[in-house]
């Protein structure tokens, strides 16, 4: 810590950060131990986080997340979408087909940056805020299975007809952004992805996820 820095605030992000890395919440001693403080304080910043609806405690006292986060989050998309527009805005200028970003919000994958490229006589029309289920779809699919292989060099996902009838897509997911599950892809009217299409999707995934960090 510096002298221009909050202790307190200090430790309070740290509470958040290890509670959203968690499912089953944590017990004040665990964040305890995790923090290096004692119980005492954990209690207090557990019980003014809660005023801000930041954190809630169950019937067995764990902590986790509380849903004034989601709040928070609303103001998030905005930020995300500016800084992943220019890789987006390349991707789709080199490939010839529509760009995309997608996050995941709950069971769904939530398009909230879409780049549509210039030159083509014609592409495939997807708008940000565009929803699917996880399990359909290359942008998706790219995250689920992305879960499945937890860290390590990322591949890419094809599909064919599973969002739109004719329409092929190729997504990677962004690794490496602390509280972001999410892909870049592409989506254009062919019966196949070409052959270079992955590979510059995973490129393009990550300069967005160093765009992000």
């Amino acid at each position: 810590m510096t002298a221009e820095t909050s202790q307190t605030l200090d430790r309070g992000l740290r509470v958040l950060k290890l509670l959203a890395d968690t499912d089953h919440g944590l017990t004040v001693t665990e964040l305890s131990n995790k923090l290096g403080v004692n119980r005492t304080v954990v209690y207090r910043l557990l019980a003014t986080l809660e005023q801000h609806a930041l954190v809630r405690r169950d019937l067995g006292g764990r902590a986790r997340v509380g849903l004034g986060v989601l709040r928070l989050g609303r103001q998030v998309h905005p930020l995300v979408r500016e800084a992943a527009l220019p890789a987006l805005r390349s991707l789709a200028e080199d490939i010839g087909a529509t760009a995309h970003l997608t996050l995941v919000d709950g069971a769904e994958a939530l398009a909230v940056a879409v780049v549509e490229p210039t030159w083509t006589d014609y592409h495939v029309a997807y708008r940000a805020g565009f929803r699917h289920p996880l399990d359909r779809g290359a942008a998706g699919r790219a995250i689920l299975a992305q879960r499945q292989q937890g860290l390590g060099e990322p591949g890419y996902t094809l599909t064919h007809g599973e969002l739109e009838a004719g329409a092929s897509g190729a997504a990677a997911p962004l690794l490496g952004v602390t509280g972001v599950e999410g892909s870049v892809g592409v989506v254009m009217l062919a019966d196949a992805v070409p052959e270079r299409v992955g590979p510059r999707v995973v490129d393009a995934a990550r300069e967005v996820a160093e765009a992000l960090r």
